[in-house]
């Protein structure tokens, strides 16, 4: 029976909504409650290709799977003045991956690397909410570091708040859904 012929007494039969989400990255500040990135205004959900190998053979062809290969993920922010400044909090996350600005002779010799990238933000996570703000499906980004970052733009034709936007790049993702986890308790 579909979910919208059911009871809507129970919030399992709500279906998932696109308004209803957080997105955390552990790297941040250090405590869960304040890694939390409120003023994420739009992400997009993990996603991956299959490659594949072409085979001919006579005047056909067959196809077979090979690499999965992960995209990256969108992440729009509103860029706040307090008490989180969205710009500042972004240059800082990019210098904890080892950019520096010209400056002294020793800061030019420090470089990104994949560690300090990765552990700058930490693992991300995409968390979808049900309509009492309970996780019902959490996206674990693995290995994620910043791959592109635009600072937005103004214009004085425009009454919009100034966004920021990250492409971020990751190695895998994982997604515990809330129906998973009561499947493996039972």
């Amino acid at each position: 029976m579909a979910f919208w012929s059911k009871d809507y007494d129970s919030p399992d039969l709500d279906p998932k909504r696109g308004f209803r989400f957080k997105v955390m990255f552990a790297g941040v500040q250090g405590s869960q409650e304040q890694s939390l990135v409120w003023w994420a205004k739009k992400v997009t959900k993990p996603s991956f290709d299959v490659t594949e190998s072409k085979h001919t053979f006579l005047d056909k062809h067959f196809y077979y799977p090979g690499r999965l290969d992960w995209q990256t993920v969108s992440l729009t922010l509103v860029d706040p003045v307090t008490p989180v400044d969205a710009v500042a909090q972004t240059n800082a996350l990019i210098e904890a991956c080892g950019y520096k600005l010209q400056g002294s002779a020793q800061e030019k010799l420090v470089t990104m690397s994949k560690g300090k990238a990765t552990a700058a933000l930490g693992d991300c996570k995409i968390v979808q909410l049900d309509a009492a703000g309970e996780p019902i499906e959490t996206w674990t980004l693995k290995n994620p570091f910043i791959k592109n970052v635009k600072y937005g733009e103004l214009s004085y034709e425009s009454d919009d708040l100034v966004e920021i936007e990250l492409e971020i790049r990751y190695d895998w993702a994982t997604c515990d859904t809330r129906i998973a986890s009561q499947d493996a308790g039972t």
